[in-house]
């Protein structure tokens, strides 16, 4: 039996404020941080997954070098 293979990105941001913030997508989770750190851990995952998609690449086609190289780039800069 070939079973489907779902990958889902998950980010957690473990500074607080006291806050729960949850945001949810298809292909990421973002759980807590600050909202600094949150914000810049969903931007981050909605460009990784843009510069995936410009690559024709799923999630799961990426390997983690690539995968780490993208999310690296995709991060935004103060």
């Amino acid at each position: 039996m070939k079973r489907n293979k779902k990958t889902h990105l998950l980010g957690v941001g473990l500074d607080t404020d006291g806050e729960k913030r949850i945001t949810q997508a298809d292909k990421f989770s973002i759980l807590g941080g600050t909202e600094e750190t949150h914000e810049v851990m969903t931007e981050t995952a909605i460009k990784t997954f843009e510069e995936l998609k410009k690559r024709g690449k799923e999630l799961d086609d990426a390997d983690v070098a690539e995968l780490a190289d993208i999310i690296h780039k995709s991060t935004p800069r103060k």
